[in-house]
């Protein structure tokens, strides 16, 4: 496979992504039916099939072009649902759903830097094109993804897991206006994500307040798979 073709690059990108999103959105339904809410599991999405899971634009679409313009790549898939009616204090119980995303992709990403480590000599050798080579930048990419999907969630506004837990800190009442914004989610998410940077690059969200802690959190892992292999 030629490494500098679009195939690859899409590949590379698109497989990691995809197991990141789908165990991210499972996480979210198996906390969800650890404190008393079964929804997602009656409506079979706690299943690992991707297509159970894929939003056409966030999970397909926006990855792919994402990719094939070699910018940072990022998506979502569609949200698990919780009844929150069926939980045990609601309110305490989404927050708890709501960070079992991000711990999945921080756990995924501890698992990609392990077996970066245990196959770090097979990685140095391999190569150009090659089976090995291909692993290889699946899992450097399989990391940094579960890194950024980690910290990209936890930015504290709504539809983002981070904006719920914030609606868990708040009184019920601030709550119940803070969640009324989730409605405009998506605008929100092309604005803060597209058109704000291009006005104001120094509103960049992703460079200001996502960049620096994936990147510290990547230079960990890094540092650990590095150990790992000797």
């Amino acid at each position: 496979m030629n490494p500098n073709g679009i195939v690859w690059s899409v590949a590379i990108w698109l497989i990691p992504l995809i197991i990141a999103i789908v165990f991210h959105e499972v996480s979210h339904g198996l906390a969800a039916r650890a404190l008393g809410d079964r929804t997602a599991e009656r409506l079979n999405r706690l299943s690992l099939n991707p297509l159970r899971h894929v939003d056409p634009i966030g999970t397909v679409v926006l990855p792919l072009m994402l990719a094939i313009a070699k910018a940072p790549v990022f998506g979502w898939a569609r949200p698990v649902p919780v009844d929150t009616r069926h939980l045990r204090d609601p309110r305490r119980a989404m927050m708890l759903v709501a960070l079992a995303g991000p711990a999945m992709n921080l756990a995924l990403a501890l698992v990609g830097a392990i077996l970066l480590g245990l196959f770090a000599q097979s990685i140095e050798t391999a190569a150009e094109g090659s089976v090995a080579a291909f692993v290889a930048s699946n899992l450097v990419n399989f990391l940094l993804i579960n890194v950024f999907l980690a910290v990209f969630n936890m930015i504290p506004l709504p539809p983002f897991d981070g904006g719920h837990v914030v609606a868990g800190l708040l009184p019920e009442r601030l709550a119940q206006k803070w969640d009324g914004l989730a409605r405009f989610g998506f605008p929100l998410l092309i604005v803060l994500l597209l058109v704000l940077p291009a006005l104001l690059p120094q509103a960049n969200i992703v460079q200001r307040l996502v960049a620096p802690p994936a990147q510290a959190l990547t230079n960990l892992y890094l540092s650990l798979a590095t150990a790992i292999g000797g």
